[in-house]
């Protein structure tokens, strides 16, 4: 997991954390509408099954593989959703209470952690880069 905080303080350190927040809120949700594609996707290859039996095993691999990418899209929908929340509550200044307006000082991917610095007050403090 420490690969993808890394990849998250450059991302915001990048991008800004406004823009990050906005990303990954929205690759959240493009994966919760590909869950929901294929829960749609299964119920179609379900509602097939009244057809012959030379047809069956092809609904069969369409529902397993359908069931896979739905799981898999639900699982990275909560993971970046939450972790998105989770790094918007450290994101305000215990000083000045300015929000999302910081600059990346360093980076600690052994604890996972980013020291940041207010633009307003310049005071520092540490983000927990994994959510939690």
């Amino acid at each position: 997991m420490a690969a993808s905080s890394d990849s998250c303080t450059e991302r915001m350190e990048r991008l800004g954390f406004r823009k990050w927040y906005e990303r990954e809120l929205l690759s959240g949700h493009a994966h919760l509408v590909l869950c929901i594609l294929s829960v749609v996707a299964l119920m179609a290859s379900m509602e097939s099954f009244r057809d012959g039996p030379s047809v069956r095993l092809e609904n069969v691999l369409f529902i397993v593989v359908s069931g896979a990418i739905g799981l898999w899209a639900l699982r990275r929908f909560i993971f970046l959703t939450v972790r998105a929340e989770a790094i918007a509550t450290q994101a305000v200044c215990a000083e000045c209470g300015e929000y999302g307006r910081f600059s990346v000082v360093a980076q600690n991917p052994g604890r996972n952690e980013t020291e940041v610095c207010c633009r307003k007050c310049a005071h520092h403090w540490f983000i927990n880069t994994q959510g939690s």
